[in-house]
């Protein structure tokens, strides 16, 4: 009975220490909860992650991952190297005087002072040389000054290729068949602008090693430590929200959505996709086709035909472009270890530039057929269409730098021709004021 009546009263020992356990964890509870909390909080999305997915891009694609040519180091700094050796160490050797002519101690003492002058300031230089050896190999503050701040941030969004996109969306927006807005126009022009910054910035910054290769892109500000990579994906992020953001609640939602996905495509896809495989090629096309479709939405607040044909216009025009670009960088993507169809199939780069050059034709056939021109624009605009389709099957035959070359410097004025040509034929379907009723014969 004792000892039943002791492990008895264990067992409500071990319930009671259980109990109080388990009230204290209660207690305990939102402590841990908010502890937990604040550590989530401290795991935030940082600079950091940028460079581990910048380091992943750069090392995943082994089969296609060109290094960075390691920069040739001086030819004096070995030198310097070997003949810094402390002055204690230097032995000067003199020669005997000889007995029968004498040297006089002042002579003598004159010229050993400026043998040892002539050492020491040797030495100085040695020391002084490999010093600054050092510090070059020492990391530096980057000081931009405020006057050529400017210079480098347009490099680095791509000044021409941005301004080329609000181009390309102020035509949709001017195509589109509704009153002209100034204020709608203003903003969807504006954040046009930012989000192309943005995509551009973002591409620089995951091509650093890759440009480097490349004689087109050795210049870039990343490249050559202009700016470094943490400025270069803030301002990306300073661009990247307010464009999207004044496109979404300044212009309309679509518009928004459509500027938020091309910076996913072009950042997300087709950047890693151009050491990948050819079809970055079609989708950096798509890339560029969105714009004027933006542009029609900024105005419309719809997707409609019309935008439909701009962005299949634009979406033909960049092979024939870039294709006939590519053609004569060959080298450089390459060296880049960019897969382009130039690099990869020549053949095929040809005959798609060809295929698009005559599909040009075909969609300005169309354009009247949607009710977006009169029947006057295929007219007007076959001689254009024409021009680029002869160079084009003169880049086909001929398969030379020559022919190449033509046909990039056609497809430049080609495109603000065939969008003027288009404005000017612009059928408007906007609804004509009623005419007044006939008054009655007094």
């Amino acid at each position: 009975m004792q000892m039943s009546g002791g492990r008895i009263a264990a067992g409500w020992v071990r319930l009671c220490v259980g109990h109080l356990e388990s009230s204290a964890m209660l207690q305990q509870a939102p402590c841990r909860l908010l502890h937990m909390c604040s550590l989530a909080s401290k795991r935030h999305i940082s600079f950091r992650h940028f460079r581990l997915l910048n380091r992943k891009y750069v090392t995943q694609l082994r089969n296609l991952h060109q290094q960075v040519k390691p920069k040739p180091e001086s030819t004096t700094l070995p030198l310097i190297e070997k003949s810094s050796v402390p002055e204690s160490r230097v032995l000067h050797e003199i020669e005997p005087v000889s007995s029968v002519s004498p040297i006089p101690s002042e002579n003598f003492s004159r010229n050993s002072t400026d043998e040892d002058k002539k050492h020491e300031a040797a030495s100085l230089d040695i020391s002084t040389a490999h010093h600054e050896s050092k510090e070059e190999k020492q990391w530096k503050e980057m000081k931009i000054e405020p006057g050529s701040l400017s210079d480098i941030l347009g490099r680095l969004f791509k000044l021409k290729l941005t301004a080329l996109v609000v181009t390309t969306a102020a035509a949709g927006y001017a195509m589109a068949p509704v009153p002209f807005d100034p204020t709608c126009f203003l903003f969807a022009s504006l954040g046009t602008a930012l989000a192309s910054c943005a995509a551009n910035s973002i591409n620089q910054y995951f091509e650093v090693p890759f440009d480097s290769n490349m004689n087109r892109t050795k210049n870039r500000p990343l490249v050559r430590g202009q700016i470094s990579s943490l400025h270069a994906v803030s301002f990306a992020i300073a661009c990247a929200v307010p464009g999207i953001t004044l496109l979404t609640f300044g212009v309309n939602p679509l518009t928004g959505f459509l500027g938020a996905f091309n910076i996913l495509l072009y950042t997300c896809c087709y950047t890693p996709m151009k050491r990948i495989s050819i079809t970055n090629t079609w989708i950096g096309a798509v890339v560029g086709a969105i714009p004027p479709v933006m542009g029609w939405t900024a105005a419309t607040g719809s997707l409609d035909a019309g935008a439909l044909l701009l962005g299949g216009i634009l979406y033909s025009w960049q092979f024939p472009h870039f294709n006939a670009l590519s053609w004569n960088l060959r080298e450089d993507y390459s060296r880049g270890g960019y897969c382009m169809m130039s690099v990869t199939n020549p053949g095929l780069c040809r005959r798609v530039a060809l295929r698009h050059c005559l599909a040009l034709i075909g969609l300005s056939t169309l354009a009247p057929a949607l009710d977006v021109t009169t029947w006057t624009f295929p007219i007007i605009s076959l001689p254009v269409n024409l021009c680029i389709a002869y160079l084009g099957f003169r880049f086909y035959r001929d398969a030379d730098r020559a022919s190449a070359r033509r046909l990039f410097f056609c497809s430049l004025w080609h495109l603000p021709m065939l969008l003027l040509l288009m404005f000017t034929c612009k059928k408007s379907v906007v609804g004509k004021a009623e005419s007044p009723a006939a008054t009655p014969a007094s």
